[in-house]
């Protein structure tokens, strides 16, 4: 299977979840049985455990959207270049919220088998909350 394919069917695993069709039979179009699944927040092993995951995480969130930027593969890895653009209720008073990222995938027989997302966890959520996002604010303008 090409690189191409594999990246494309990530894309538009992407462009179709939402909050009320996560499941193990979508996840499973793309994901393992024992994927190994890494984000800043949580590490998953399992595809009962990331379709679990997923579905408390969309749950909250009100939209989401993912815009694919490019993907480099060499062997049976491939790395992609996102943007996610999100509103939750209690972030940013609702406002969409857009956070750069890269996600190395790991593919066997065509399935993902290890994902790690690499993202700034304070863009994506501490920057955001009243009291914390004005310290991290003010600490990233000092550091500039």
């Amino acid at each position: 299977m090409t690189s191409s394919v594999n990246n494309e069917g990530f894309q538009q695993l992407y462009h179709t979840l939402n909050r009320s069709n996560v499941s193990d039979e979508l996840l499973g179009s793309c994901y393992a049985p024992h994927i190994q699944f890494t984000d800043p927040f949580h590490q998953v092993q399992g595809l009962p455990n990331l379709t679990d995951y997923f579905s408390a995480l969309y749950s909250n969130v009100e939209d989401i959207q993912f815009e694919f930027h490019h993907s480099l593969q060499q062997g049976q890895i491939s790395n992609v270049r996102w943007t996610m653009t999100f509103r939750h209720p209690r972030i940013k008073g609702g406002q969409p919220v857009a956070v750069e990222g890269c996600s190395e995938l790991h593919w066997q027989d065509g399935l993902i088998t290890a994902q790690r997302d690499f993202f700034d966890a304070g863009a994506m959520l501490y920057e955001h909350l009243p009291l914390l996002g004005w310290a991290i604010r003010k600490l990233k303008e000092r550091m500039q």
